[in-house]
């Protein structure tokens, strides 16, 4: 006897997600993170306005520094040159600091939660670039009206506007710094996957950061050959060369080159930090619910 026809068994094979799938993940991971840090704008304008504090003491410290010396230029920078460069690298610090990222990959790392990302279908670079992307454009929204109060002051300082040619590169410069910034950051941040405590190693790190990026003081006032090896490191991308692009320091095919070799950093930095995590990851166990 022929046995009644049985029910088919149908494979259903889900599709691979493609790019705009991704794209569209990260794209609603940064409205999240954007809706979060939003929350917190009260916090975001008193922070900055906090951080104009130290402006004053740089002001007068800078003015003292060049009444004593007696000269009018130190480094290539008049007195006028100098407090605006040191305006300039605020706004691009806003951009390429990347404050807890490298900690906060160390301690995913150390206390386990790392695995939330390898459960999920989610890349770790991929969602704290995202957030991040969402972190910057919450600060720059709320810092604006202070910071262009802050420019509109010292407005005397400044020799004008630059042109658009310059303002489009400076702007790219901008961005990029961001990408350096915040990949360098990452790539620092793995190495929670070789050390258990690495918060002495992070500091070290971020305190040369901040002085080898020139945001402390403009790099040509260093003596040689120190001024010529820090501008050939990646960190001048940071602080420095946004700044010196807006003053209108570097023209022509130097600026082209210098932003070329600031995208060659970013993808650098970037595979680095890529690589870092592939390594760091088939060491990587943890336990737990």
């Amino acid at each position: 006897m022929t046995p009644p026809d049985a029910a088919a068994v149908v494979l259903r094979v889900t599709p691979t997600p493609g790019p705009f799938h991704a794209l569209v993940k990260y794209a609603r991971i940064f409205r999240v993170s954007l809706i979060e840090r939003m929350t917190y704008r009260s916090d975001f304008l008193v922070g900055t306005l906090l951080r104009f504090l130290p402006i004053i003491t740089t002001v007068l410290l800078w003015k003292a520094i060049y009444e004593g010396s007696g000269q009018a230029q130190l480094g290539g920078f008049r007195y006028r040159e100098m407090i605006a460069y040191l305006l300039l690298t605020n706004i691009s610090r806003m951009f390429s600091s990347m404050p807890g990222l490298a900690g906060g990959i160390a301690r995913e790392v150390r206390e386990g939660t790392l695995k939330r990302y390898l459960l999920q279908p989610l890349d770790l670079l991929g969602f704290l670039l995202s957030s991040r992307v969402a972190h910057k454009v919450a600060y720059i929204t709320m810092s604006f009206l202070p910071y262009a109060l802050l420019f509109y002051l010292c407005r005397g300082y400044f020799d004008g506007f630059p042109d658009a040619t310059t303002l489009a590169a400076y702007a790219l410069s901008l961005v990029l710094s961001f990408l350096v910034g915040f990949y360098f950051e990452a790539s620092v941040g793995m190495v929670g996957f070789w050390f258990l405590e690495v918060t002495s190693v992070l500091y070290i790190v971020m305190t040369l950061n901040f002085f080898i990026s020139g945001h402390m003081l403009p790099l040509d006032l260093l003596p040689q050959p120190w001024a010529g090896i820090l501008k050939a490191l990646p960190f001048q991308y940071m602080a420095y060369f946004p700044a010196v692009v807006f003053q209108g320091k570097i023209r022509g095919m130097e600026l082209v080159l210098h932003l070329g070799l600031e995208l060659f950093w970013a993808l650098a930095f970037m595979i680095l930090a890529r690589t870092l995590y592939r390594a760091g990851l088939k060491r990587y166990s943890a336990y737990g619910g």
